[in-house]
């Protein structure tokens, strides 16, 4: 019987926020930062526009109207949103030029009271009214970064980024060392059926195994050795099942399941 070989020619996508490949089937959204066109999974896009990219498409005139509420500023709330030491001054230029001399008669409402009886006012009372000056706006501290990762709610998308994290962690060259005296493992990858955000990997050899443990919601911890063993039997009854392999450098890759 003659094998077939099925292979497909599309391109290779990874993501720019967290450098996953994407899935077959898997749409990412293009964003643009810093005047480039970057790839995002549907898993990372809150974490690109959290970073402050903007999803292509959109006018950042009308992000920045927006943000601003629609409506053009005056000059003096222009002034008073300008930082630093010059705000103070050049508001005050303003008030200067919009207020008449002392005792310069106005028209209409709120016009200065004639002085037609009575002593001539004190020189202290002709005396301009202080002007408050706009205090310096304070320097804002630097703002923390913080690592933003959304959990994958499809069993497939878990597994796929569990092994990313093994593939990246230290734990793959003690697979890799241990295939080398052994041969290649069992490796079965199941998400845990108690806790949405755990998945566990079960790497087994006839005389020895390890099963890790990935909290896809607390990435910065790490893989975890959670349990080990020697003898074949002390496995769950799923983790006899594989879904994976590994290759020669010790990364964990999953493996099409017949139909």
């Amino acid at each position: 019987m003659t094998r077939k070989t099925i292979s497909t020619n599309g391109p290779v996508l990874a993501c720019d926020v967290c450098g996953r490949t994407l899935l077959r089937g898997e749409h990412g959204d293009v964003f643009l930062h810093g005047g480039v066109r970057r790839m995002v999974c549907e898993l990372c896009t809150a974490r690109a526009a959290h970073e402050g990219w903007i999803r292509e498409g959109l006018d950042d005139a009308t992000v920045r109207a927006g943000a601003e509420g629609g409506r053009p500023r005056g000059l003096l709330a222009r002034l008073r949103s300008r930082r630093g030491h010059d705000a103070g001054p050049a508001l005050e230029r303003v008030r200067e030029a919009a207020e008449p001399p002392p005792g310069w008669p106005q028209d209409g409402a709120g016009a200065v009271e004639d002085t037609v009886a009575g002593p001539p006012p004190a020189p202290e009372d002709l005396a301009p009214p202080p002007v408050a000056v706009a205090p310096s706006a304070a320097p804002r501290e630097p703002r923390e970064h913080r690592s933003v990762h959304a959990i994958p709610t499809n069993a497939d998308l878990k597994m796929a980024r569990a092994l990313d994290l093994f593939n990246a962690s230290a734990h793959r060259r003690t697979v890799a060392g241990v295939a080398r005296s052994l041969g290649a493992p069992i490796v079965a990858v199941r998400p845990s059926p108690t806790e949405g955000s755990v998945v566990t990997i079960a790497v087994a050899w006839e005389l020895s195994w390890y099963r890790f443990e990935v909290d896809l919601a607390d990435e910065a911890a790490g893989v975890r050795l959670a349990d080990q063993g020697t003898e074949l039997d002390e496995l769950d009854p799923g983790e006899g099942v594989p879904n994976a392999a590994a290759d020669d450098r010790g990364e964990l890759h999953l493996v099409a399941q017949p139909a």
